[in-house]
């Protein structure tokens, strides 16, 4: 039982370490306020779990989340290439309200707030995954790969481009960088990464309604990644670990469910107070949080 347990919140950890790094592609990197990024989460497990119910196999739902999740970066960031701050989180906090209305009532596809049930677990090249331990290793694998094809990016000399946008987008302009190409492509990369990270989340959970995707599921990744600090791949892996370990403690307490989610909340705003107070620029953090 506290096996099971343990895998469990493994799973959860390379989950929410997959989206909290793609996150820092467009946030921590390029300094783009993107709350809309819990939207292309959704995207990509809601593209897995319809074509793997739908008879595809895993790897093409897989890889398809991806890339339709990555589609949708491109289209979000048409229109916010020259917005920044406080209209850019608004234009995307926007796009996730469109997204999560189109999966609530677009029934014909999405089955609204039925959600879609019996979602199956994965199979490559013959082998079923269907247990938790083995769900684990493919996580653990998935999780690897992302992190350090994600790492190579963010040290290649695109990269660097995405952190002279951040610091200062005109001296980046002044000295011949096409700077709307590279948000726009900073923010398909981000997406493309959280759209895997929804396909494994579908597949894992086997059940999913558009309430797992509300404004409100974001919030424990933009903590990860304030905490962990602003562009740091190693503060993001740490932050990950705290933020899915702490409030567990919740559960052996005896508290009712309907306690324990407003408490997650209010853990998880403490600790973001703290670490803006006493750590601006997070535990591994390079710029600080303005």
């Amino acid at each position: 039982m506290i096996e099971a347990y343990f895998i469990h919140l493994l799973i959860l950890i390379g989950i929410y370490l997959i989206l909290a790094i793609s996150l820092q592609i467009s946030m921590g990197f390029t300094g783009m306020l993107n709350l809309g990024h819990i939207a292309f989460f959704a995207i990509g497990a809601y593209t897995s779990a319809l074509l793997t119910l739908n008879g595809f196999p895993f790897w093409f739902a897989f890889l398809s989340a991806g890339i339709l999740a990555m589609i949708f970066g491109y289209i979000l960031s048409l229109p916010i290439k020259k917005l920044k701050g406080d209209y850019l989180a608004l234009a995307t906090m926007g796009f996730s309200f469109v997204i999560y209305a189109i999966l609530l009532n677009w029934t014909e596809l999405t089955r609204g707030s039925l959600g879609i049930p019996g979602i199956s677990k994965p199979s490559l090249l013959g082998f079923n995954f269907s247990s938790n331990f083995t769900f684990l290793i493919l996580t653990f694998i998935i999780c690897v790969i992302c992190y350090f094809l994600i790492r190579r990016i963010t040290h290649s000399p695109f990269g660097k481009v995405l952190e002279s946008i951040r610091d200062d987008e005109l001296a980046s302009k002044t000295l011949g960088k096409n700077t709307s190409k590279a948000k726009s492509l900073s923010l398909m990369i981000s997406a493309f990464f959280a759209g895997l990270a929804g396909s494994l989340y579908a597949h894992y959970i086997t059940y999913i309604d558009p309430s797992s995707f509300t404004i409100m599921a974001l919030i424990p990744v933009l903590c990860i990644v304030i905490i962990g600090g602003l562009a740091s791949l190693r503060g993001t892996f740490i932050a990950t670990i705290i933020i899915v370990l702490l409030p567990e403690p919740l559960r052996f307490i005896g508290f009712p469910s309907s306690i324990i989610g407003p408490m997650r909340q209010i853990i998880y705003a403490l600790l973001l107070i703290i670490i803006l107070l006493y750590k601006p620029k997070g535990i591994y953090g390079k710029v600080e949080i303005e």
